[in-house]
């Protein structure tokens, strides 16, 4: 396949790893000689469950029974749709009880501007540099990465960047504003958390301009940082919600959630103030509403802290400067980017998957399934530590 791949198929990198896959289950891929690799970052973080989970892969196999497409999003009563709905409302703050099923979260970004400036009357969005919320020109155009943005300009006008964790930045949110948009943890720039209090202070500020606070919980919600959202861990609470990756147990989702107040001004003035033909789609909702079961049902989100404290407990290594991040997104910070290549490199030869972050070269990505058992984490700890070791 892999020539055909070269071939047929749009690349993104000038050298994608080109693993020939033939299956995965659980914590483990395949390629077509029958090598298996370890999975320490699943899929970007969207394998909550692991590979083809068994209840995933049933409540597919049982919608696909029952119908699949029938009608653009916010038109039928289709009960996979509505039930996850209902069960991403129980498991957030009150106040944010409606939800907008997209196709992925780089749209439930979208959607949320959107709605942020429709819902206030204003233009202005801030947002922070290095964040990552997507790759479509909105999406891209509240990512303040000049060298990722730069070959696609003009983006969308009206954005202006601050520092994340900077408080002294947080004047340059005004009157004029209509949201400001944070990740509750900072992926791409290389899983930076905030810092004395900073999301409060944010959010402060939002409510004393009457400015919406929009948090992307793509990569930090449903359980992955040791509570149901990020945010949960930093007594903060927005007005918007925006979630996807993990959401959907591997299969294609997102989602903007806010008070049913703020996201009815999309429906009139004018009507189908945002629309989807697949938003929602309900094989795809089957599959997220048993990933949202299957992780609040079992203590999965109190095994991530644990799963944290045994890695960073297992990865110490002079040559590791530190790890950031929390629960089960978290990042090895090595000494520069040809080191964390290396390392990246090496251990996919001795079966074991990590990744690289967008911003941050010096960074190394582990970000398991949470089903990934305290074993799988010992032996691909191991691997890590040998190879920094051969490296050295």
């Amino acid at each position: 396949m892999k020539s055909d791949f070269f071939k047929y198929q749009a690349q993104t990198t000038p050298h994608p790893l080109a693993i020939e896959i033939s299956h995965a289950q659980g914590s483990y891929i395949y390629d077509q000689n029958q090598k298996q690799y370890l999975d320490f970052i699943a899929g970007i973080s969207a394998n909550s469950l692991g590979h083809n989970h068994p209840s995933v892969t049933q409540s597919i196999k049982n919608q696909l029974d029952k119908y699949t497409h029938v009608m653009v999003y916010g038109e039928f009563i289709q009960q996979p749709q509505l039930e996850l709905c209902k069960i991403l409302a129980k498991n957030s703050p009150k106040n944010l009880d409606t939800i907008y099923l997209t196709n992925s979260g780089t749209e439930a970004t979208e959607g949320a501007l959107k709605l942020t400036k429709r819902y206030t009357n204003r233009s202005e969005i801030i947002a922070c540099k290095n964040a990552y919320h997507g790759n479509t020109q909105g999406a891209m155009s509240v990512c303040g990465a000049e060298e990722q943005n730069r070959a696609f300009r003009p983006l969308i006008p009206g954005i202006k960047f601050i520092e994340f964790n900077n408080i002294l930045n947080l004047e340059l949110i005004t009157t004029e504003t209509a949201g400001v948009i944070i990740e509750t943890i900072q992926g791409g720039a290389g899983f930076i958390e905030p810092q004395n209090n900073y999301l409060q202070k944010v959010q402060q500020r939002c409510n004393e301009v009457g400015a919406l606070l929009i948090l992307d919980e793509i990569q930090t919600g449903i359980g992955r940082t040791g509570t149901f959202w990020g945010f949960e861990n930093y007594d903060c609470t927005p007005d918007i919600i925006i979630t996807g990756k993990g959401l959907g147990g591997g299969m294609p989702i997102g989602a903007f959630i806010s008070s049913n107040k703020i996201v009815a001004t999309l429906k009139e003035n004018p009507k189908l103030g945002h629309i989807t033909t697949f938003g929602g789609h309900p094989v795809i909702a089957a599959a997220a509403l048993a990933t949202v079961k299957e992780i609040t049902k079992t203590d999965l989100i109190h095994q991530t802290l644990e799963k944290e404290k045994l890695i960073r407990k297992l990865l110490i290594h002079p040559e590791i400067i530190e790890i950031r991040g929390k629960g089960l997104m978290l990042a090895l910070m090595v000494k520069n980017e040809e080191f964390a290549s290396q390392i990246i490199l090496k251990c996919l030869e001795k079966g074991l998957l990590l990744f690289w972050l967008l911003f941050e070269g010096k960074a190394v990505r582990i970000t398991p399934p949470l089903t990934i058992s305290n074993e799988e984490i010992k032996k691909g700890c191991a691997i890590i530590l040998e190879v920094i070791d051969e490296l050295v």
